[in-house]
């Protein structure tokens, strides 16, 4: 059975980090959301390509750096919107902590996930809003970006503000990938356990994806994210994650597809076509495989990213995996320069990340006794 964890049981103890120790963790957090969100971007206008009609466009080896997509190259998608809600509503959820105002950080993240929702359909950040932060007041992010249908529908409708649960999930039959694509940011919270860094992915991902493989995909990445930032390898990350699976009931499709990413490694030489052995990448173990596997085979971040994208399937989100751990692997100073440079919305995505290392590791100065306004201000939790 799945564990009921009652959060303000178990706050984690954030450790204390010498400045070399700040500096690496600040590097991998920043190299984990600009490399899934360069992933994004270099999948963004070859998503629902097939790959021959990828390399007939772009020549023998598909794609090789951003190609235009919505209008620009550099483009993100729907997946790194939700991720960068993510990490909104994670930095939030520790600020409500701090204030003694209540400690569950699934409301905190679906709050967060019901301010993206607004994004796809309004034109801009209602001023009116007093909860929106300074996210939601970004306008770059107010564009649609073919988001997933169970992302969708479970933010919208008379059904939006309940928040579902594992025992009542939004949407009990949807597997998408749109569950694990956004997962990364809850690897970052180093001072956390790796049993609640999964159970907390699990938690984020029912409010809108309710099959077993969703969240339980979900819950994997963030605990392979969550080892390499501990300093282990994505091997490592894997092997706990399958451990983790077993206590899972319904965790057979998610086991046999890390499984069949391992397998692929020892198969030979990489290629498109061992990714298409795993999938396509729309649903999420699928995509969970794909992006293992190019992280795992990958000879530096540039031919990792590339082999994930160059496939037929959902390549934006299975690039997304794969630049979440490889940036989280390398850190920041490993991604192609070039990339970064031309990312859609670059200084937002590093503006995050530096918050949130802030939050983990000085919140008590940020907004604690004695503290000014500004950074609840930046992260308002009512």
């Amino acid at each position: 059975m799945s564990p009921v964890v009652q959060w303000k049981a178990v706050i984690p103890v954030i450790p204390l980090w010498s400045r070399a120790q700040q500096q690496d963790y600040r590097s991998r957090v920043r190299g984990c959301l600009l490399g899934g969100a360069i992933g994004d971007a270099l999948g963004a206008g070859i998503e629902f390509d097939a790959l021959d009609k990828i390399r007939s466009d772009h020549g023998p080896d598909g794609v090789t750096g951003f190609v235009t997509a919505y209008g620009r190259r550099g483009a993100v998608t729907d997946d790194t919107q939700m991720s960068l809600f993510t990490v909104d509503g994670l930095i939030r959820a520790h600020v409500r902590q701090g204030s003694g105002a209540g400690w569950h950080p699934p409301t905190d993240v679906h709050h967060a996930y019901l301010r993206w929702a607004a994004t796809q359909h309004d034109w801009g950040p209602d001023e009116r809003r007093r909860d929106l932060g300074w996210l939601g007041r970004e306008e770059w992010l107010y564009a649609r970006r073919a988001p997933g249908s169970a992302c969708l529908s479970g933010l919208s409708g008379p059904d939006a503000e309940r928040l579902g649960t594992v025992a009542a999930p939004k949407n009990p039959h949807s597997k998408g990938c749109g569950t694990v694509m956004r997962a990364a940011p809850f690897g970052l919270l180093l001072g956390w356990e790796p049993g609640l860094v999964f159970q907390l992915a699990v938690e984020c991902s029912v409010l809108t994806h309710g099959h077993p493989t969703g969240y339980l995909s979900a819950g994997a990445l963030a605990v392979i994210v969550h080892a390499v930032l501990r300093g282990g390898a994505v091997e490592e990350g894997v092997e706990l994650a399958l451990a983790l699976l077993a206590e899972r009931p319904g965790h057979e499709e998610t086991a046999a597809a890390l499984r069949g990413a391992l397998a692929a490694v020892r198969a030979g030489e990489p290629s498109a076509e061992r990714v298409a052995s795993l999938g396509e990448g729309w649903v999420a173990e699928e995509a969970l495989a794909i992006g293992v596997y190019c992280a795992l085979v990958a000879e530096d971040v540039r031919t990792g990213l590339l082999l994930a994208v160059n496939h037929s399937g959902d390549s934006d989100s299975t690039g997304t995996v794969c630049g979440n751990l490889l940036g989280a692997v390398h850190g920041e100073t490993a991604l192609p320069a070039e990339w970064v440079a031309e990312l859609e919305g670059r200084g937002t995505v590093l503006q995050l990340a530096d918050d949130l290392v802030l939050e983990l590791s000085h919140g008590a100065e940020l907004h604690g006794p004695g503290a000014g306004p500004a950074w609840r201000e930046r992260y308002p939790v009512g």
